[in-house]
């Protein structure tokens, strides 16, 4: 069992990145963005310079935490910009060595309802570009997040059983603040831990994020791991209790929130993804899982 994180939440640049964490004895970065470019969008010089600094601290990308086909992409943009992003994933990640690349099902349209959100276009899209990585031996994983997949567990599973070859990495937190679409309006939000013992057999990686909402104010607000709605410890137990040893990666939108530019930090970027990293650490003890962590050699 390894720890990794979206170490872009620690800074904009590697270094600071890098620097996050080796303090915290880890040895994996979930690469999403460097100086606010995405790892699979940077040009061809400074992707050789984050490979050049990579191997000189002895750091590993585990996962591309890519933009494809996600929240911000409708099934209706042209397709070649989805493909020209998996074009140019594909040769990165094996360059670094990556097996893991985090994708989505493009954003839910706002002006269908649940069930009227263009599957088959959606299922197309995604067998052809699931395909393509893993016709080079990659693994795409995706998230529920902001997108088809992440309206509800039966909408994950018609898309796995849609969708050959993709498996999932598995967001504690975005249940938090999600509307559950398979219930009827007003969507009430979705329990972390129903929705993860239902998919869980297709978890192949975690995201561990957290959060309380206030449905009243219909506001959510980020905490540290095993301080919101997430049931962290619970799905980390069972998780890890079922025999899983991959990758936990932390996102802990706590100084910002990738997609939500009017998000209020709770303090310094750095130090807050560092206190988050050890919260995990302690929780992980806590389950009596920590002599599991893979830790870089001297630490």
């Amino acid at each position: 069992m390894y720890l990794t994180g979206f170490a872009d939440e620690a800074g904009r640049d590697l270094a600071t990145q890098v620097r996050a964490t080796l303090d915290l004895g880890w040895r994996h970065i979930e690469s999403r963005q460097i100086d606010g470019v995405n790892l699979h969008d940077l040009d061809e010089p400074a992707f050789e310079r984050v490979v050049e600094q990579l191997g000189e601290a002895g750091v590993l990308v585990n996962c591309f935490g890519s933009t494809i086909a996600n929240w911000g992409c409708s099934v209706h943009d042209d397709f070649d910009d989805t493909l020209e992003r998996v074009e140019r994933a594909i040769p990165r990640m094996q360059r670094l060595g990556s097996k893991l690349v985090r994708v989505m099902s493009y954003r839910i349209e706002p002006d269908r309802g649940p069930e009227e959100q263009y599957v088959e276009k959606r299922f197309k899209r995604m067998r052809e570009l699931v395909g393509r990585f893993v016709d080079e031996g990659l693994q795409p994983v995706h998230e529920n997040c902001m997108n088809y997949g992440g309206m509800g567990w039966t909408y994950t599973l018609r898309m796995l059983d849609a969708v050959q070859g993709l498996k999932l990495v598995f967001d504690t937190g975005n249940p938090c603040f999600t509307p559950d679409y398979r219930k009827p309006r007003p969507w009430p939000r979705q329990s972390a831990f129903e929705f993860y013992s239902q998919v869980k057999e297709h978890v192949a990686y975690i995201h561990i994020k957290d959060a309380l909402y206030d449905a009243a104010a219909d506001e959510t607000r980020h905490t540290m791991p095993g301080d919101g709605h997430g049931d962290v410890r619970l799905i980390l137990g069972d998780l890890l209790g079922s025999g899983y040893d991959g990758g936990i990666s932390i996102e802990p939108h706590l100084a910002s929130v990738f997609h939500d530019d009017q998000a209020v930090a709770q303090g310094e970027p750095y130090a807050l993804y560092v206190a988050y990293g050890r919260r995990l650490m302690e929780i992980l003890d806590e389950l009596g899982y920590g002599d599991r962590i893979e830790l870089r050699a001297g630490v």
